[in-house]
């Protein structure tokens, strides 16, 4: 079994993303639609380095089934419970996560290959938005 599979079969938690951050031009993003994706979920604090070098809190570790976009966002949970928490029926849909409260930013994502480069370890590092309670 390699390892995606593995990831696969432990990914039994839920997350809303948020992908594709474009920047306005103002200092806000906007972002695609969310929607659901399949996780394994640990809150931990570490310090990570981002791209640059840069040190970093995380509050989340999460391992992936799939890629997504750093400064993206994510949200432990479904898109029901996001359209209760944003107060959106589930025909809508808050394409806005700084509006979810408990939504969480990713500052870095990792694509680590197997050995034999055949497939992939994804991980993320989160860290809490400031409509979570800030840093």
């Amino acid at each position: 079994m390699g390892i995606e599979a593995l990831i696969s079969r432990r990914a039994t938690e839920t997350a809303v993303y948020w992908g594709n951050p474009v920047n306005d031009g103002a200092g806000t993003f906007t972002f695609d639609a969310p929607v659901e994706i399949d996780c394994r979920w640990e809150e931990m604090k570490q310090i990570v380095s981002d791209k640059k070098g840069n040190s970093l809190s995380s509050r989340a570790l999460v391992y992936l089934t799939q890629d997504v976009d750093e400064e993206g966002y994510m949200f432990l949970g479904t898109l029901e419970q996001v359209y209760d928490l944003t107060g959106e029926s589930s025909g809508g849909g808050s394409d806005d996560p700084t509006e979810v409260t408990g939504a969480f930013i990713i500052k870095r994502f990792q694509k680590i290959p197997s050995l034999d480069g055949s497939n992939y370890v994804r991980v993320a590092y989160l860290t809490p938005s400031l409509s979570f309670g800030g840093f």
